[in-house]
């Protein structure tokens, strides 16, 4: 009776090991063909993937900048223009989604990088069309440019309410070859962060002070 106990228990522990270790194959094999199925799902031209890296590389990111390029020339130069604050984020904006588009692994992600692309410059043809109708919304969506400097005298409270350095502006008036600091007539930090320079002998045109604060 006992023997015929012992018989049925190593009978039974046969089955289980059995068991167990077909269940894990199983397993192993699942997770090879998931593994594998990943593999080629990022494998967009090529199986191999330090030619498919290369390949990606290349070919999207040549795809990515004519495809720019065909929205520029459909909406025109004001794209890439930064003469307000919108087009000058934009312009990053583009440029980084030209990046991620090259970059892609999957094709829907590329193809999201260029609706992305598309879908910001119609934005910011609206945002264009609505400025010029509404002086609200321009104000609302645009800084204003500001004045630091008048006739070769710094405006400190003007330049310290911008985070503007004394340091920052000369180097501004070395760059348009600013001789004498008498010779500036008014330096004006713009919209987009950068700094124009107007210098000379001859009296400063108001017109060109129109809508800059400080003057």
């Amino acid at each position: 009776m006992l023997s015929g106990r012992i018989t049925w228990t190593s009978h039974a522990n046969g089955i289980a090991l059995r068991y167990s270790a077909w269940w894990l194959a199983k397993a192993q094999n699942n997770a090879l063909s998931v593994a594998d199925v990943t593999t080629r799902r990022r494998a967009i031209f090529v199986e191999a993937s330090f030619p498919d890296a290369i390949l990606r590389g290349l070919i999207l990111a040549a795809v990515a900048l004519f495809w720019m390029v065909l929205l520029i020339r459909l909406n025109g130069l004001q794209t890439l223009s930064k003469m307000t604050n919108i087009d000058f984020v934009a312009t990053i904006a583009f440029g980084s989604l030209i990046a991620g588009a090259s970059q892609a692994t999957e094709w829907t992600g590329f193809v999201q990088a260029l609706a992305a692309n598309a879908g910001l410059l119609g934005l910011q043809a609206i945002i264009l069309t609505v400025r010029k109708h509404s002086k609200t919304v321009s104000t609302a969506l645009g800084n204003e440019p500001c004045l630091i400097m008048r006739n070769g005298e710094f405006q400190r409270d003007a330049m310290m309410a911008n985070g503007v350095r004394r340091e920052d502006v000369i180097a501004k008036l070395r760059e348009a070859n600013v001789l004498q600091l008498s010779e500036v007539r008014a330096a004006i930090l713009e919209t987009t962060g950068d700094v124009s320079v107007l210098h000379g002998e001859a009296e400063l045109d108001k017109i060109l002070l129109e809508d800059v604060r400080g003057t």
